[in-house]
């Protein structure tokens, strides 16, 4: 990273964004991590933190604050002691900018939202490890899914015997609310209210996502409880040839949005293009959503250790919506699955 400093002409960077300051420093519960371009990193935390963070950051000096102390002001003052002119930071409220800028009159102020996202875009050996878990995890849960599926389950119950799951087997947590959306309700991509009773019938998507040392993954199954009509089969269809489609062109050095468009053409052939009413996919690491974005307007190459969905979809309101979503490894002459489940329309 402080190979940027020299591109941005930076004196130091100071993290707020709590995902960062995990990223950097290993540790998930910091208030403010100081980087410095010729010093030792410093790490604010709170005292109720503060033994933890001396247990597992290493290579940091740890800096508590105190009950009733602000993070901020700890921070001004370090960097008025270190003479800094130039300063990055991720993220800062207004308040906090505000007060900043007025607090560091000889330093100049520079945000720089992407220095760390840029990092955390490629995965390392050691990052693609965790979210291999997670995906193996979350792979685990949609088969207990397929598992107990059937008329008469609530939305709920049936997420809950997915969750359950994947905490015994070792999640961390879910990674995000689990989706399951049945019936006309499958047709909302982000879900109903999830008390839903399931009919025989029923289409019902399936999203899920397990996390392991914070790390995530994400898989969408649709099942169609009691088998498919000819217009749920023909629908189901054209999502997983979709994919399938996308899959061929996922590499490193081709570009976000023709992987995108590889599977909306695939899903406009087959008359449902109208009905693919979001991007194709997402980066995914200690967020569920972070870059680089399949999209049919992303502007974005992919790079070998890259970790996306792959969720083409269809939602045809008043009928029923289906997506398949796999987590994706992006390497240099093709991407592997990270998630695995049947690719069935029926339990198993």
């Amino acid at each position: 990273m402080k190979g940027s400093f020299e591109s941005e002409d930076l004196d130091g960077y100071l993290v707020s964004n709590g995902t960062n300051m995990r990223y950097l420093s290993g540790f998930l519960w910091g208030s403010r991590l100081l980087i410095p371009k010729e010093d030792k990193c410093t790490l604010y935390v709170h005292m109720v933190n503060y033994q933890a963070a001396k247990e597992y950051v290493k290579d940091m000096d740890i800096e508590p604050i105190d009950i009733g102390e602000d993070a901020d002001k700890k921070a001004i003052e370090h960097i008025k002691r270190l003479k800094f002119r130039y300063v990055g930071f991720d993220s800062l409220d207004a308040s906090a900018f505000l007060k900043m800028r007025e607090d560091l009159e000889n330093s100049e102020l520079k945000p720089l939202s992407n220095l760390v996202g840029s990092l955390r875009r490629v995965k390392d050996e050691d990052e693609v490890k965790s979210i291999r878990r997670a995906a193996h995890l979350t792979s685990l849960g949609m088969k207990r899914a397929h598992e107990v599926i059937k008329p008469g389950l609530e939305e709920r119950e049936l997420a809950s015997e997915v969750e359950y799951a994947m905490r015994r087997e070792g999640s961390d947590g879910v990674a995000f609310d689990t989706i399951v959306a049945s019936g006309v309700y499958s047709a909302f991509p982000h879900g109903g209210r999830g008390d839903r009773r399931i009919l025989e019938g029923d289409i019902v998507v399936i999203d899920i996502g397990a996390k392991y040392h914070d790390y995530c993954a994400d898989l969408t199954r649709t099942l169609i409880v009691g088998g498919p009509s000819p217009k749920q089969r023909s629908i189901y269809e054209a999502v997983l040839s979709a994919q399938e489609n996308a899959m061929k062109y996922l590499k490193a050095g081709i570009k976000a949005s023709a992987v995108d468009g590889a599977a909306r053409d695939s899903i406009t052939e087959r008359g449902y293009g109208e009905y693919f009413v979001h991007g194709l996919g997402h980066g995914v690491g200690l967020e569920i959503h972070e870059p680089p974005t399949l999209g049919p307007k992303s502007v974005e190459i992919l790079e070998a250790g890259n970790v996306v969905t792959v969720e083409p979809g269809v939602y045809i309101p008043g009928f029923g919506g289906v997506r398949i979503e796999d987590t994706v490894l992006v390497k240099k002459d093709g991407a592997e699955k990270l998630t695995v489940a049947p690719y069935t329309w029926g339990a198993i």
